[in-house]
């Protein structure tokens, strides 16, 4: 992947968490191509060493740090990782994230007919650890990493945060209720921010990521043999642009909105990059 057209982020320190996912591994190699130097944070220090090693083998400037964003005490010896090796950072990058199948209900709609059938996970089953830990890794995985890295950036000219929210905070998406709803209060918490660092020289924004295929999501969307799933057909009936995104299609957002000179008056907002789904009434 090179870009045709990027920002000038020279000499910028960059941190993204959850670096060695599909799209935050992305992420991290578009903003070492744009000169930064990139700190890629992941919960598995491997994944993380090999993004950085890819973007270095590149001819970019990149390291990898193993961190658990739900660990204060991890992401503090990180942040002295980058510090030592890079300095002050300058944008942080909250890409942490994901959903699990123990907050994840089996239908759509509650049914009746199924509630009490052994091994159907209804809404009253749904395991409180599971809920909590994804809500957690959204959300507390967003609100950790901001407060000990915004420290850096207290009056640095150039400064901003990233959170990466998703169309679930617009309209939550069946099934998955933790998920949606850390990525409600994600979004939130970005408005939030934007107004209490406004006068610190921090920008605060969140990019709202429609509907990608990943590893994540996969076993929702396709079946065993490749085809569409049901809740597949459903999502691309209601997307106007009938497909799914492509990664690289939210670099051109992630650019813009870390870049002083292209935002520097954007700060509070959150951008759906959705193929028209959140347009769309279905009508």
């Amino acid at each position: 992947m090179k870009l045709s057209i990027k920002p000038n982020l020279d000499g910028k320190v960059i941190v993204v968490t959850g670096g060695g996912g599909v799209l935050c591994s992305m992420f991290a190699k578009a903003l070492a191509q744009c000169g930064a130097k990139v700190a890629v944070l992941d919960l598995t220090e491997e994944k993380a060493r090999k993004v950085a090693n890819e973007i270095v083998d590149e001819g970019y400037e990149a390291i990898g740090i193993s961190c658990n964003v739900l660990d204060k005490e991890s992401i503090e010896l990180a942040h002295q990782k980058v510090l030592a090796y890079y300095g002050k950072c300058d944008v942080l990058i909250n890409g942490a994230g994901g959903n699990s199948p123990k907050a994840t209900t089996d239908d759509e709609f509650f049914n009746r007919e199924k509630f009490e059938q052994p091994g159907n996970k209804s809404f009253f089953d749904l395991d409180i650890e599971g809920f909590n830990f994804v809500f957690g890794l959204n959300f507390t995985g967003t609100l950790l990493p901001t407060q000990i890295f915004a420290k850096d950036m207290i009056d640095q000219p150039g400064s901003s945060i990233l959170n990466i929210s998703s169309m679930n905070a617009f309209t939550p998406l069946t099934k998955i209720p933790a998920y949606s709803a850390a990525k409600a209060a994600v979004s939130n918490f970005t408005q939030w921010l934007a107004v209490h660092f406004a006068k610190s020289g921090i920008r605060v924004n969140a990019m709202a990521p429609g509907f990608f295929s990943t590893k994540q999501n996969k076993a929702l969307l396709w079946n065993e043999d490749g085809t569409p799933t049901p809740r597949s057909y459903k999502i691309l009936n209601n997307t106007p642009m009938g497909r799914y995104g492509e990664p690289e299609e939210l670099i051109g957002t992630l650019l813009w909105l870390v870049d002083q000179n292209s935002s520097g008056f954007v700060t509070g907002i959150v951008v759906p990059v959705d193929g028209g789904f959140s347009a769309y009434s279905g009508v």
